[in-house]
């Protein structure tokens, strides 16, 4: 008689859903983005990293309730109160100040498609794989008609008053898409987002390039797809 905990005799729930971060997962990675924006404009960058550690920190760790990060990403300040924060924290390296106007567009600049990513995902949807976005927003614009092409469900933190990794968002999104938690692959380059969508019930899938993220996806699907671009 086989063992009833055995793993073979557990039900294991079929993933039918795929979701996915935006910076730095579809498009270049983040600090590529960064590290441009403080050289060209002369930034120090011990300044941006002192700073952005204690706000992080506090986004993701046992900080306080609310912060700059909490506050932008869920739409409860403005950009340029946010940019105004931010730059009081910032220094040149010739001493003199960070000017507070424009600072989120000068910083994601850089950022650019992953044209591998975006291929992937056209492949999803065309093969019938539901889809969706689940994003943090730092005050960017996201390309609305290629959102509409690649994802069923679009979620900005901002525009929806919520913000990873809170549990709320991540059953927001797989009830857009009609699937239940267990159901969905959550894909992030930020180590606490896939945590957290994995409590939930989430398959997480930890983005590094896009190669090794397809290659998970398509085996946690149990499917071929082909991501060479064309």
């Amino acid at each position: 008689m086989v063992p009833a905990g055995l793993a073979y005799h557990r039900t294991v729930p079929r993933r039918t859903g795929v979701i996915t971060d935006w910076g730095g997962v579809m498009t270049n990675p983040i600090a590529h983005s960064v590290q441009a924006w403080l050289a060209a404009e002369g930034i120090s960058r011990a300044s941006y990293v002192t700073v952005m550690r204690r706000w992080v920190k506090e986004a993701y760790a046992d900080g306080p309730e609310v912060n700059p990060i909490h506050a932008l990403e869920r739409g409860e300040c403005t950009n340029e109160e946010f940019e105004r924060a931010l730059a009081s924290e910032l220094v040149l390296e010739t001493g003199g100040p960070v000017p507070s106007l424009g600072l989120l567009q000068r910083m994601f600049a850089g950022s650019t498609l992953d044209d591998a990513m975006v291929g992937l995902f056209r492949r999803l949807r065309a093969a019938g794989v539901p889809t969706g976005l689940l994003s943090n927003s730092w005050g960017g614009e996201y390309p609305r008609d290629l959102c509409s092409d690649l994802f069923d469900a679009t979620v900005i933190s901002s525009e929806v008053g919520m913000r990873k990794p809170e549990p709320r968002i991540f059953r927001h999104v797989a009830e857009l898409l009609g699937l239940q938690p267990s159901e969905c692959i959550f894909i992030d380059d930020i180590e606490a987002n896939v945590a957290a969508a994995a409590q939930m019930g989430f398959t997480g899938v930890l983005h590094s390039t896009a190669e090794s993220t397809s290659e998970r996806v398509a085996e946690l699907l149990d499917m071929r797809l082909d991501i060479s671009l064309g």
